[in-house]
């Protein structure tokens, strides 16, 4: 069983896909969730706004399903299970290989609450957010280009 992580100061997943080191692939997925309470449901989970939530309603377990094109339920597994207690604040759960210690590839993310603090019936999650490296050019391994003298040439014109 993996143990989840809180995002280590200096690695803020923003602050890296402002530098370019990584982008947030959420917006190209399908995602679905087994219940919701009416105001309360995917559009909350995404909405950038940390006093919103989706709150389940119904039976566990709780599912969200993140599906990229390609997806087909047969043909996925199990990656990582995670144990919890009383999580806050954002909780970083890394996806690599656990052999070459690089990313998966994937076509389904689905997260499953299992159970809830307190034998609860309800669960609540503010946000998800989907990041993936950004793969280097193949013109090249250049610096990447940070500071606004080397953004202003750093296409042909």
């Amino acid at each position: 069983m993996a143990t989840p992580s809180k995002t280590p100061p200096g690695a803020d997943p923003k602050q890296l896909e402002r530098t370019g080191t990584v982008r947030e692939i959420g917006s190209q997925a399908v995602w679905s969730l087994s219940s919701c309470k009416p105001g309360f449901g995917v559009d909350q989970l995404r909405d950038d706004n940390l006093e919103t939530y989706w709150q389940s309603d119904g039976s566990q377990p709780h599912l969200v399903n993140i599906q990229f094109r390609g997806s087909c339920f047969s043909c996925w597994s199990q990656s990582r299970q995670l144990e919890m207690v009383e999580p806050s604040g954002w909780i970083h759960i890394s996806l690599l290989n656990q052999r070459t210690n690089e990313p998966i590839s994937t076509f389904m993310i689905q997260i499953a609450v299992l159970a809830n603090h307190q034998n609860g019936r309800d669960t609540h999650m503010r946000q998800i957010k989907v990041y993936t490296p950004v793969e280097e050019s193949s013109v090249g391994k250049y610096p990447r280009c940070t500071t606004v003298d080397f953004m202003m040439y750093r296409t042909i014109r």
